[in-house]
C-alpha cells in the first residue's frame, strides 16, 4: 500500500508470503515511497498492468480536457449527429474551464462554482452539464475514478416566471403569408401551419409516411443542420401520428404533382428541385422573405407548432 497524489492505493505482489519475500516487498515500499516524496514516481512504470494508471498517468495525470475528448471520440458512433454536434460543443466549453484539473481531482465544488457565475437559464445550465455527469459516469463504470462527483446533483437558482414564448399566426396572417407563396413553398407552410410538424420534420417526411384511407401522416424522423441525413425524432414523444385537417391534406394533396412520382421527400427545395439540407435554408431562403413580402411580423418558424393548435382548437 502506498499513498500517490494524496491517495491511498493499494496493488497486490503476487509472491508467496515467505520471510524473504516479506522483507522484499518491505524494500519494493520503501522504494516507491521514496520516489513519491521525490515527485519521480511512475505509476505505468512500476505497476504496468494495474487499473490506477489511467488516475495517476505519466506527464502529470489524466486531465479532463483529455478524458473526455476520448469520451466524445469513444460516444460517437453510438450517438445521433446531431447529438454529437451538442456534446461537441458542450465539451469545448467545459475543457476551456475545467480541461487542466486532473480527472480525479475534479470536485462538486469546482462545478458547482463555475455554474454559480454563469447568467444563462437553468435549463441551459443543465444542458452543459448533463454530458458531464454521463461522461463522468463511464469513467466510473471503466475503473477510471471511483465516484462521480457529481451524481444525482444538479444545480438551480430562483428565476423569475417563466414568460410564454407562444407566439401564433392568426388567421389573417396566414392567408397573407400563404398568398405571396405558390407551389412547393404554399403546400410546405400551409402544411406546417395546420400540422405542428416541426421544420426539421417536414423536410425529412416521406410520401411512406401518409396514410390516404385514415388521412394521417405518421412522424419518425428529422433532418437538423448537423446531420447528413434525416434521424429519428429527438424523443419517443416525437414519433406520433398527426391527423391531417383539412387545409393540411389539401396542401398535400397538391404537393403530389411535384415529388409524388419522383421523389420518396414529400417536400422538395423549389429553388433547387433537391431535398431541403437542413431547417436553416427553409428559415434563410424561403420563411424570412415571405414575412417580410406579406409584410407580417417576423416569427421563428417554430411559431408554426402554436399556430397548428390555435388553429386546430379554432376549428373545432
Amino acid at each position: 500500500m502506498a499513498v500517490n497524489r494524496g491517495e491511498r492505493c493499494r496493488e497486490k505482489i503476487k509472491l508467496q508470503p515467505t520471510s524473504a519475500n516479506l522483507i522484499n516487498a518491505e524494500r519494493h515500499r520503501s522504494s516507491i515511497q521514496h520516489a513519491i516524496d521525490n515527485n519521480t514516481f511512475d505509476y505505468a512504470v512500476i505497476f504496468p498492468g494495474s487499473k490506477n494508471i489511467a488516475r495517476f498517468h505519466t506527464h502529470g495525470g489524466l486531465t479532463v480536457e483529455k478524458y473526455l475528448k476520448e469520451w466524445l471520440n469513444d460516444k460517437e458512433p453510438t450517438i445521433k449527429k446531431s447529438t454529437y454536434n451538442d456534446y461537441r460543443k458542450t465539451i469545448k466549453i467545459l475543457v476551456g474551464n475545467f480541461g487542466a484539473i486532473l480527472l480525479h481531482e475534479l470536485k462538486r465544488k469546482d462545478i458547482y462554482l463555475w455554474a454559480k457565475e454563469l447568467t444563462c437559464t437553468n435549463k441551459r445550465i443543465s444542458n452543459l452539464i448533463s454530458p458531464l455527469r454521463s461522461a463522468l459516469d463511464d469513467a466510473v463504470q471503466n475503473e477510471i475514478i471511483e465516484t462521480n462527483p457529481i451524481l444525482g446533483w444538479h444545480y438551480k437558482r430562483i428565476e423569475p416566471p417563466k414568460k410564454s414564448d407562444k407566439d401564433p399566426f392568426t388567421r389573417d396572417e396566414q392567408s397573407l403569408i400563404l398568398s405571396v407563396l405558390t407551389g412547393q413553398a404554399k403546400n410546405l407552410i400551409q402544411f406546417a401551419f395546420w400540422t405542428g410538424l416541426r421544420t426539421s420534420e417536414l423536410i425529412a417526411l416521406e410520401w411512406g409516411d401518409v396514410d390516404w384511407v385514415r388521412g394521417t401522416v405518421k412522424v419518425q424522423r428529422a433532418l437538423t443542420q448537423a446531420a447528413s441525413e434525416a434521424e429519428t425524432t429527438k424523443t419517443r414523444a416525437g414519433e406520433r401520428e398527426v391527423k391531417l385537417l383539412e387545409p393540411a391534406l389539401e396542401a398535400i394533396k397538391n404537393q403530389k404533382q411535384y415529388t409524388f412520382i419522383k421523389d420518396n421527400i414529400v417536400f422538395l427545395n423549389p429553388r433547387t428541385d433537391m431535398p431541403w439540407s437542413g431547417d436553416q435554408p427553409i428559415r434563410k431562403t424561403l420563411w424570412t422573405h415571405a414575412l417580410r413580402k406579406a409584410g407580417v411580423r417576423y416569427r421563428r418558424p417554430y411559431q408554426t407548432r402554436y399556430t397548428y393548435a390555435f388553429n386546430d382548437v379554432i376549428s373545432r
